[in-house]
């Protein structure tokens, strides 16, 4: 890590491993017996560590996730599935540890939320009183005129991970040697700023290893992207970046003058500067907003993302209910799984304190992100965070965290896998118990 070393940072967040998933920096949680009801909605990583974390900080209190389906999958590692490093059953979590500890888990979708009357409203015809709402609906595609992809059936998302991540790796075990990917990637801000270009890695190494004449171009619609440098020296040291046998080609949005067309009839895009192109498999990645619940209940922003005190992630628009995760407006956390797990950790500290009447506090975040591009060829950013409320914004905490050097040792960049494998398990235990 370039600004701070390993030990360092440690240190900076409490003791906990930098490859686990445990997060200390939030307030301290209070064991009060002042019970409370909280309906969470969405049972991802920031609903379940709410719920996870309300109960470890007040077993007394009345916690239901409202998650319409049986399991969740994992969208960090989803790339390894998608690459055959991993099955779709090793991304896959479900709520049993959740409910060991008395969270109740109610299969069912949320239909609306009545913010005065404090209920909760499901498709099955459930009605859920609550003290505190906590909504985590993740993210919602805005569709693009140009784009007629259909149900993505014969083109793929695969942003969220489940069928769509098998059904991507069934198109490329599919595809003839020769063939070629295209990887739409969208603007900013999307979940996993550098799950695209991981993705474009992974998807390289399978064709290397069983399709070599075959080849991943990134149709950006961005002219730079999350840890570029450390992407790009990856892609050059191992799939020939650069030349004219490059198994990965990256357009930016400017060399491509914007995209005029997909289509998955004909598995075309065409390109305003580069005309019609005709490829084997096309992942186009829409753009992104809230989950769709938090616009019907009228959580949203103009630009379809929900405003929340960065102190409790409350918001702005409905007392008592909480907004975290990818839906929420934590500007400069980046939409990471992590960023999640450590928001959760924070809003759940705010409940029980809140509860308890005890003081909220000031807390502290942390995220650290980490991108395998090959065999034995990881990196990974870490920060940790602290709400500056002048400005209003999550703001990292000069010197503390770092990024992996783009001149790290072969054997560095090995250990970054392991510590990725290391902070998959630990996040996930963290997270669904």
């Amino acid at each position: 890590m370039s600004n701070m070393n390993r030990r360092n940072f440690l240190k900076t967040t409490g003791g906990v491993a930098l490859a686990t998933g445990v997060t200390l920096a939030a307030p301290s949680l209070s064991n009060a017996a002042g019970a409370g009801k909280i309906v969470i909605v969405g049972g991802g990583v920031a609903g379940a560590t709410t719920a996870r974390y309300l109960k470890l900080g007040n077993k007394d209190l009345d916690v239901t996730i409202v998650e319409p389906n049986a399991s969740y999958h994992t969208c960090f590692m989803s790339n390894e599935v998608i690459g055959g490093g991993r099955k779709l059953s090793q991304i896959e979590q479900t709520y049993d540890g959740l409910q060991k500890i008395g969270i109740k888990v109610l299969k069912d979708s949320v239909t609306s939320i009545d913010a005065a009357k404090k209920t909760v409203m499901t498709k099955g015809g459930s009605k859920l009183g609550y003290d505190h709402c906590v909504v985590a609906p993740g993210i919602s595609f805005l569709s693009d005129e140009f784009a007629n992809v259909g149900s993505f059936g014969k083109i793929t998302h695969a942003w969220k991970a489940g069928p769509q991540t098998a059904l991507l790796r069934r198109q490329l075990e599919a595809m003839h040697d020769g063939g070629t990917v295209a990887i739409v990637a969208p603007p900013n801000p999307f979940r996993c700023p550098p799950g695209p270009y991981e993705r474009a890695s992974l998807i390289a190494e399978y064709l290397q290893n069983n399709k070599p004449k075959s080849k991943v171009v990134i149709i950006d619609r961005k002219d730079k992207f999350s840890k570029q440098g450390l992407f790009t020296g990856a892609w050059k040291n191992l799939y020939g970046y650069g030349t004219d046998n490059s198994m990965i080609e990256w357009r930016s949005a400017a060399s491509t003058g914007g995209i005029e067309s997909i289509s998955a009839p004909d598995m075309t895009i065409e390109t305003l500067s580069g005309g019609t192109e005709k490829f084997d498999v096309i992942n186009y990645i829409p753009r992104q907003t809230s989950g769709s619940i938090a616009k019907t209940v009228g959580l949203t922003n103009a630009k379809g993302w929900c405003d929340v005190d960065k102190t409790t992630f409350e918001s702005k628009v409905h007392k008592g209910i909480y907004v975290l995760g990818d839906a929420s407006v934590a500007t400069k956390m980046p939409k990471s799984g992590y960023s999640a797990n450590s928001q959760g950790k924070v809003c759940a500290a705010a409940i029980v304190n809140m509860i308890a009447g005890k003081p909220v506090g000031t807390p502290s975040y942390v995220n650290t992100c980490y991108s395998i591009a090959g065999k034995d060829y990881g990196f990974s950013v870490a920060a940790v965070y602290r709400n500056n409320a002048d400005k209003d914004i999550i703001a990292g905490v000069k010197g503390a965290g770092g990024l992996t050097p783009g001149d790290a040792s072969s054997e560095m960049r090995r250990r970054e896998v392991e510590f990725a494998y290391s902070w998959y398990n630990n996040i996930t235990k963290d997270t669904w118990g």
